[in-house]
């Protein structure tokens, strides 16, 4: 007896993730985790923010997942004194002097917003309506941004100085908080030998925006028992510490804990890693797999956790 449709479909579109993580791989040497969670947030949807020091290949990584996705792609530097008619366009007065708008670096599917955290709370701003509405306003006038939309920001967590810190409202916008860690020393030969010779590995496209839409909608229909919500938003609801059922860690080390958006990414984002992995439906363990990213941008520490060194991510995996 033969398997039935959306079956076979739903299993082709994995082998395909299959063969777009491969095609990443031509060009980045490990950082699977990282690769897996960039696919992951856009195949549902959603924003990413990575953080790590720089010459990790931020750019490299989001620039070779446009292509490989055949996605366009628009890299935004972000400095000072950058505006929002900068990033979102701006109207003009053309040769018929008539107001005509010219579409800014936003117009595109995939958009880096590179060191984010150095510009302006006003062009944040700019940006944040661009991620919530997937539209933009100038001068009075409303467009809508080609979809499918991402924006994949980067930030430098040494160097803070001169830097405008992303506020808690802007934050909450991004599925995941990705954070790129130094390669191993075996991966950091091979990166230095592909790097240094003449070799420009060619990317194809092989997951297109069609597959895009379609693993959204097969993950959106994937089951979830009542077991696996419950134990997501009891997760969430642990890092809260007004909660009367949170643990003492929560109450001692933390501010702020994360809102109910941090439930819906965090069910969303463990069908997503259920599904690339074969499963039609997530367990316990791939809740607690999209644990970090989904919260480490979420919870606000205090003074008592930082005297003491503890990082988000510590306080993250005792709650599990």
């Amino acid at each position: 007896m033969s398997e039935p449709r959306e079956i076979q479909e739903a299993k082709a579109l994995i082998e395909k993730f299959k063969d777009l993580k491969k095609e990443i791989s031509k060009v980045i040497i490990g950082q699977d985790e990282v690769v897996e969670q960039l696919l992951i947030s856009i195949m549902c949807q959603g924003h990413s923010l990575l953080v790590g020091v720089p010459g990790l290949a931020k750019t490299l990584l989001i620039n070779t997942l446009a292509k490989s996705l055949g996605l366009q792609f628009n890299r935004i530097q972000f400095t000072p004194d950058l505006m929002p008619s900068d990033i979102i366009g701006a109207e003009i007065l053309d040769e018929n002097r008539k107001f005509k708008f010219i579409p800014g670096p936003v117009f595109a599917n995939v958009i880096l917003a590179d060191e984010i955290n150095r510009t302006p709370p006003k062009t944040q701003a700019a940006l944040l309506e661009a991620m919530q509405e997937k539209a933009v306003t100038a001068a009075g006038h409303r467009y809508k941004l080609p979809l499918p939309f991402f924006v994949l920001a980067t930030q430098n967590p040494i160097e803070q100085e001169g830097t405008y810190p992303l506020p808690e409202a802007q934050l909450d916008r991004f599925m995941f908080n990705i954070v790129l860690d130094y390669p191993s020393r075996k991966e950091e030969i091979e990166i230095v030998k592909r790097t240094t010779s003449d070799v420009s590995p060619e990317i194809n496209v092989v997951f297109t925006e069609d597959n895009i839409w379609k693993a959204s909608g097969v993950i959106r229909q994937l089951p979830v028992t009542d077991v696996i919500y419950e134990y997501a938003i009891d997760l969430v609801r642990r890092t809260r510490p007004g909660d009367s059922k949170a643990p003492e860690i929560t109450h001692k080390f933390l501010n702020w804990g994360a809102g109910p958006r941090a439930s819906q990414y965090l069910v969303m984002a463990a069908k997503a890693y259920a599904f690339i992995h074969g499963k039609f439906t997530p367990d316990v363990e791939d809740v607690q797999k999209m644990a970090l990213p989904v919260l480490r941008h979420r919870i606000v520490r205090n003074y008592q956790a930082e005297a003491e060194g503890l990082s988000t991510d510590d306080i993250i995996k005792k709650l599990y």
